[in-house]
């Protein structure tokens, strides 16, 4: 299926590494020109020489940015509207990882960690839905894809639940509103993915319940309809269609990208 996005003007936050590095790489092979954003200048311009390297003759630019605060997101899409006159897409994969610690009981959760997490993916999001909004208003057109998690599905994780639940309501919100000037916006829930973060994780879990690592792993996949883990490339194809126009009929819902949630009813 041609998906029509040659030429597109793509912003992916949190675009260095990881699932927002692999969605930059399908974005641009399907001709798009796209903007990498982070806070780390140095592996922005690592993670654009392989997106070139990838794809000779891609149009890749760098914008180190900090979507907690406003000012910095502001600047950004400024930049990016001054070098390329606007914004047809923006993926909103910046946040902190969701599994890079057990999750904290109630006693011993930490205010300022909980406002932390919502500041950088909740309000992230919002700060950088609110600056590409009036490009996107003006040429009547836009899609913008906000990645969650599936933690918004289970309980285990009081701030991890709390911060995907609000993008959730977020993503509804903004489709009611934009909506009408052609602009669609959906949110996707992926449950564990395989990235560059995934060995580590296995080797330390492995550690610590004396298990092997493969027996780790067939217990992260057994959860799962496939019984595995999805690969990055394998959620990043979901997330470049719905980038795309033709998802234009997909809006203010979710997508889950999880190999299938086993023993649950969704509808």
């Amino acid at each position: 299926m041609d998906l029509h996005m040659h030429g597109s003007r793509a912003i992916v936050t949190g675009g260095s590494r990881g699932i927002g590095l692999t969605v930059a790489r399908g974005l641009v092979a399907e001709g798009a020109k796209v903007v990498l954003v982070a806070r780390d200048e140095k592996q922005l311009g690592s993670a654009a020489e392989s997106l070139r390297a990838a794809q000779p003759g891609a149009e890749v630019l760098v914008v180190p940015a900090d979507t907690t605060d406003a000012a910095s997101v502001q600047a950004m899409v400024d930049h990016v509207v001054a070098a390329w006159g606007g914004v047809d897409v923006l993926v909103n994969c910046a946040a902190q990882p969701s599994f890079s610690s057990a999750p904290a009981a109630l006693a011993d959760l930490r205010d300022a960690d909980v406002a932390a997490d919502f500041d950088t993916k909740v309000l992230g999001y919002l700060r950088c839905a609110r600056a590409v909004a009036p490009h996107m208003i003006e040429q009547s057109r836009g899609r913008i894809v906000n990645i969650s998690g599936l933690n918004v599905r289970r309980t285990g994780s009081i701030s991890g639940t709390i911060r995907n639940v609000a993008v959730a309501a977020l993503t509804a919100n903004l489709a009611d509103e934009l909506g009408p000037h052609g602009v669609g916006v959906t949110v996707v829930h992926p449950g564990m993915v395989e990235t560059e973060r995934t060995p580590q994780l296995v080797a330390d879990r492995a550690a610590a319940t004396g298990a092997t690592e493969e027996r780790v792993r067939a217990d992260l996949g057994a959860v799962t309809s496939l019984r595995r883990l999805v690969t990055a490339d394998e959620l990043a194809d979901v997330i470049v269609f719905l980038c795309s126009y033709r998802a234009a009929a997909v809006t203010g819902d979710a997508v889950s990208v999880a190999a299938g949630n086993r023993g649950s009813v969704h509808y």
